[in-house]
């Protein structure tokens, strides 16, 4: 107890400022990749230095100590190697920051628009069990999946959708990928989601609307032409067996911030929480 109250007698208004700066930068490294597959590794990496630390200090075990010091900087090297895909996302979700004060009305609009012809489209395309995948893009850049497919730069309607995934024609293999109310491509080609899936039955447009989700913001809507049925995909997440009016809550709540700027963060994770339930 002594000790201690010594130790509080000498901190200084440099030491608190020093303390508050590393449990901030901890905050936002645990809040930017929150959600992701690396937290529990980011967990687990943290208790094993400190056990290690422990261990070492506790009874001066001066070989081990002088093998963790020198591990230290190559475990520091190697994370941003496994990490890679989750420190990408983090990246880009610090730098959509300063975007989220803007929401120009048109933008608004041409969302509107496009979700209305997502839904509609899906809820068609479901009834018919036609096969589709549909990318939305919100602040991550999908370009590099866009020049892998046809370009089509054109504005999004329910008749385009419905057509681009006719089985008939050869762009319906691939996804449609659309930004701010136009369809910029088709046919494009998504990275695979290597996580493992608990229902056999989905195939690899599930696979490929997960992997788009894993190392993007987008959103995904796939529709099954096995069951007719309709998902919806997210940071790796995926909701099953949507209605279309349970598709178009679930859509807007992804897109709340563009949509309706207003609404409190915790009712949009609500809606997505009951949907997913």
């Amino acid at each position: 107890m002594v000790d201690l109250l010594w130790i509080v007698e000498r901190i200084t208004w440099t030491d608190l400022l020093d303390i508050l700066l590393v449990a901030a930068i901890f905050f936002v490294i645990l809040y930017l990749v929150r959600g992701t597959r690396a937290v529990p590794l980011l967990r687990g990496i943290i208790l094993l230095i400190i056990l290690l630390a422990l261990m070492g200090s506790a009874f001066q075990l001066r070989a081990f100590g002088w093998m963790v010091e020198r591990a230290l900087p190559a475990l520091l090297v190697a994370i941003p190697v496994v990490f890679q895909p989750e420190l990408r996302r983090a990246l880009e979700r610090l730098g959509r920051a300063g975007s989220l004060l803007s929401r120009p009305t048109g933008r608004r609009a041409a969302l509107e628009h496009s979700l209305s012809a997502v839904v509609e489209a899906c809820s068609v395309l479901a009834k018919r069990r036609t096969g589709a995948l549909v990318v939305l893009e919100r602040e991550t850049g999908l370009q590099e999946y866009v020049e892998t497919g046809v370009v089509l730069d054109a504005e999004v309607s329910t008749e385009l959708l419905i057509a681009l995934f006719d089985p008939h024609i050869a762009l319906h293999d691939g996804a449609v990928i659309l930004r701010n109310g136009r369809a910029l491509a088709a046919a494009c080609v998504l990275p695979l989601s290597t996580a493992f899936l608990d229902d056999r039955r989905l195939g690899l447009r599930h696979r490929a609307a997960l992997g788009i989700t894993e190392e993007t913001d987008a959103v995904a809507v796939v529709v099954s032409e096995e069951r007719g049925t309709i998902s919806v995909a997210h940071n790796g997440r995926i909701i099953r067996d949507l209605d279309p009016e349970r598709l178009g809550r679930v859509l807007h709540a992804f897109h709340q911030s563009v949509l309706e700027p207003r609404w409190p963060s915790w009712l949009r994770r609500w809606v997505i929480r009951s949907e997913e339930a």
